[in-house]
């Protein structure tokens, strides 16, 4: 199993750090917040324990369940506490309308944390195609991306340790197509599907 430590103290790392416990793995949780960290702790309950803001994570795997403005301050100001770390950026950059995405580029929250996080860390997109409430109660597929192969193998590990199948989809690039792949999802919750209990995911033709 795995060592996650998670940054963020919300909904989907409350999701997140269930799924991980239940799945046997070690989980830290760490946000701004200490109170809030520690009761999100005892919630997850199992070893989960509490880690300082700032501090170096004991996960080998760092989620950051963090909003899109959000993720790269805090890899910013973890700084080398990253080194050698896998790092997950989980978010989406929807414009207000939910209908666009704020990057003005071919860029992406996950691409623009690379640029700032130290030399040694891994940065890989993930989990931002499924909606908070899918992945607690179903088994949906998990799009990855990144440039590491070995950090996305250890995603890769930690993703089947929730009973979720993962779906690398190639470079670091290809997470701003990831982004848009959230914001394709919105569209058809809106539109096409019609509510919120769905997710993207692929079906393989029988050989």
């Amino acid at each position: 199993m795995s060592s996650i430590s998670i940054i963020g103290t919300g909904n989907m790392a409350r999701t997140i750090g269930a799924l991980a416990v239940a799945g046997g793995n070690t989980v830290e949780v760490m946000g701004r917040d200490h109170a809030k960290s520690a009761a999100l702790a005892k919630t997850l309950g199992g070893d989960t324990t509490t880690g300082e803001w700032g501090a170096v994570p004991a996960g080998d795997i760092v989620i950051m369940a963090l909003l899109a403005e959000g993720v790269v301050p805090a890899v910013a100001h973890y700084g080398d506490a990253l080194a050698g770390k896998v790092v997950v950026d989980i978010s989406n950059s929807f414009d207000a309308a939910l209908d666009g995405l704020t990057h003005r580029e071919a860029t992406s929250i996950a691409q623009e944390a690379a640029k700032v996080a130290p030399a040694g860390a891994s940065v890989v997109k993930g989990f931002n195609t499924v909606f908070r409430h899918v992945l607690e109660n179903g088994r949906p597929d998990i799009f990855i991306a990144g440039d590491d192969e070995w950090a996305k193998a250890r995603v890769e590990e930690f993703v089947k340790s929730l009973g979720m199948r993962p779906m690398d989809t190639g470079g670091l690039k290809m997470a701003h197509w990831l982004e848009g792949a959230g914001l394709l999802t919105m569209g058809l919750a809106r539109n096409g599907v019609g509510g919120w209990d769905f997710a993207l995911g692929v079906a393989e033709l029988p050989a």
